[in-house]
């Protein structure tokens, strides 16, 4: 799942760079949480939520079975 999690952020970060922000993967649970660290514009956007949300965990969601979530760690 990891690689597939790796694979499925390098297709969502050209969106968040767009805007000044990036994402980094910190971690891949075997629970199917996904960890990553917004970077950038994005880190603190307060928009931020709503991008963890409804826009990368979404996204992962529907691309990579197994994930079951995705948490902003510091």
């Amino acid at each position: 799942m990891l690689e597939e999690v790796k694979t499925a952020l390098e297709k969502i970060r050209p969106f968040l760079q767009k805007d000044g922000g990036d994402v980094e993967l910190v971690k891949v649970t075997e629970e199917g949480q996904v960890q990553v660290r917004l970077k950038g514009a994005c880190g603190g956007c307060p928009g931020a939520t709503w991008t963890l949300k409804q826009g990368i965990e979404r996204s992962l969601k529907e691309t990579v079975p197994g994930v079951k979530e995705v948490v902003q760690v510091n």
